[in-house]
């Protein structure tokens, strides 16, 4: 699936802090946005740990943007908190790694392929600032 649950989140998060002034803490984002606190946490530190955030400990803690929105792209947030580039479909990325001894038969394979090419371009050039528009 190209968009999870996680991604959304992701997404609606950043919108969030990028109009924040002050650093927001995962349970203000939580209440904020309706989102399970728990999960809602995984994917803020999947975001840190990329980068794309920058966190705060202590009593005024929380997290801010650490790159301005026209940096952040979308397919870098979906890799972040999805572990791995989102997908179309679930087929090799090419037809020699295909764990099927019927790859050379697969007819939709070169579609799917190009398919996929043309959504990761895409979101590579959709940025935050794209979606605060």
């Amino acid at each position: 699936m190209l968009i999870t649950r996680a991604s959304e989140y992701a997404i609606l998060s950043l919108i969030v802090l990028s109009k924040a002034t002050d650093p927001m803490d995962s349970e203000t984002l939580s209440r904020e946005l309706s989102i399970p606190k728990s999960f809602l946490s995984k994917i803020l530190q999947a975001l840190a740990k990329k980068g794309i955030l920058k966190s705060f400990k202590g009593v005024h803690g929380g997290f801010v943007l650490n790159i301005a929105p026209q940096d952040i792209s979308m397919l870098e947030v979906m890799s972040a908190v999805e572990g791995k580039a989102p997908a179309v479909f679930e087929c090799a990325p090419s037809l020699e790694d295909c764990p099927s001894d019927r790859a050379s038969l697969c007819n939709i394979w070169p579609f799917l392929n190009k398919l996929q090419g043309k959504i990761d371009t895409f979101l590579a050039e959709l940025t935050l600032a794209d979606i605060l528009e």
